[in-house]
C-alpha cells in the first residue's frame, strides 16, 4: 500500500462503511477499498493502522461479535501482540470502516469524521 494513497477498509454489508465510502465518493475522492472480511490486514498492517488511530489493539475490537465471545477476547492479560492475531484470523472482529492516508487514519464512525482526514 502506498503511503500517501487514500484507502478504506470496507464492509460492504455495513451500513457505516457504506455511508463512509459514500461520503469520500462525493468528496471527489477515489479510495483504495480493501474489504477486510475478504484480504484480512496483516498483522504488520494492523500494527501499523493501530500505531496511525494510536489506539491500542484492545480498543480496535468489536466487542459484541460472538467470536470476541468464544475467543475469549474479554481476558485482560492478552497482549496487543495475541488480539492483532486475533484479528487477522478473524476480521470481523475490527471496528470498522476505518480509513488510512498518508501517516493519518481514522475510524469511521460516525461517517463524518472522515471529513477531518481529507480536509
Amino acid at each position: 500500500m502506498s503511503q500517501d494513497k487514500l484507502v478504506i477498509y470496507h464492509n460492504p454489508r455495513c451500513s457505516k462503511s457504506r455511508e463512509t465510502l459514500q461520503l469520500l465518493e462525493e468528496n471527489n475522492m477515489s479510495p483504495q477499498v480493501i474489504e477486510y472480511l475478504e484480504e484480512p490486514p496483516t498483522a504488520a498492517e494492523l500494527a501499523r493502522i493501530l500505531a496511525l488511530l494510536g489506539i491500542g489493539a484492545r480498543e480496535l475490537l468489536r466487542t459484541t461479535e460472538q467470536v470476541y465471545k468464544d475467543a475469549e477476547l474479554d481476558d485482560d492479560s492478552l497482549s496487543d501482540e495475541e488480539i492483532i492475531e486475533t484479528i487477522c484470523a478473524y476480521p470481523a472482529l475490527m471496528q470498522r470502516p476505518i480509513v488510512v492516508q498518508g501517516n493519518q487514519a481514522i475510524i469511521g464512525r460516525p461517517p463524518v469524521k472522515v471529513l477531518d482526514l481529507i480536509a
